[in-house]
């Protein structure tokens, strides 16, 4: 919760900086002539968009993962293999200081891993059949590490917030192109003509691209702690014996897009489309880890 209220405090600062900095040079009052724009109610408009669907989306993570993937949360063990899990993912818990995360597995025949949750005391830590099938359990509990280590960052909630930061801003700035180009280029004197709807929409793509350059360097940049922090819990070692192991899929399965940045690695893209990529190279990581 602490971290929630800093970036929404965050967020409303950055706003109202914005909002001061318009009413001093005057340009507040400006914009509303002729039915333009009431800065005040676009910044509050802004932030309410933006950072709704995240919270919103992070408030139901547990519950839609589990959905999308068929996962079964580990109630009871029912075999020895279950319950090595389920103990490994609590001594990791422990050491960490988080709650006991659920433990579920989902069936599919790549190996795979995520974790997601709103609270750092109550996430979800879930493995695929593929994974369990495909690893030693020394590269399980490696994996099984990384993703402990993910919830004790509070990495869900983190990218969540900076997701619904830059959205907001999207929102705002997209809104305030589409005013200028409607009146400067267009030369709409009264309320919204077309120019502004198609340069808004526009602007909305473009910042909306670039926005998701930024979440998915912030992304990468969790991957690389999550496997300091599973080196630390498991053994360097166990985690680069892991991600190698990984490299040596062929054709790692993908999750679904809403869970892709939570997996324990993603699809490798090359040239302009790596700064989308989720996760950084499986030989960065690797070359990380070794460094340590």
């Amino acid at each position: 919760m602490k971290r929630i209220g800093l970036f929404l405090l965050t967020n409303i600062a950055v706003l109202a900086v914005i909002a001061i900095s318009f009413r001093l040079l005057g340009l507040d009052s400006a914009m509303q002539q002729g039915g333009g724009i009431d800065l005040g109610k676009l910044l509050v408009m802004s932030a309410i968009i933006g950072f709704a669907g995240s919270l919103v989306s992070l408030a139901m993570s547990k519950w839609s993962a589990l959905r999308m993937v068929g996962a079964r949360v580990i109630e009871n063990p029912a075999n020895a293999s279950e319950q090595w899990l389920v103990d490994t993912v609590r001594r990791q818990a422990d050491s960490v200081g988080i709650g006991m995360p659920d433990v579920a597995i989902f069936d599919s025949p790549e190996p795979n891993a995520f974790a997601t949750g709103a609270r750092r005391d109550h996430a979800l830590v879930a493995v695929s059949t593929g994974l369990l099938a495909g690893m030693s359990r020394d590269e399980v509990e490696a994996v099984l590490a990384h993703e402990v280590s993910h919830v004790a960052n509070g990495d869900m909630v983190t990218l969540t917030l900076i997701q619904g930061v830059v959205n907001t801003f999207v929102v705002f700035l997209s809104r305030l192109v589409g005013y200028f180009v409607d009146r400067v280029v267009f030369k709409s004197e009264n309320g919204h003509g077309a120019g502004f709807f198609i340069a808004s929409m526009v602007a909305q793509v473009l910042f909306g691209v670039l926005a998701s350059i930024i979440v998915m360097w912030f992304s990468r940049q969790r991957e690389f702690r999550a496997d300091a922090g599973a080196a630390t819990l498991a053994g360097r070692d166990k985690m680069i014996a892991a991600l190698e192991r990984l490299r040596a899929v062929h054709e790692p399965a993908d999750l679904p897009d809403q869970l892709a940045a939570t997996g324990i690695s993603g699809s490798k893209r090359n040239g302009l489309m790596a700064l989308f990529m989720t996760h950084p190279p499986l030989e960065d990581r690797i070359a990380a880890l070794r460094a340590l």
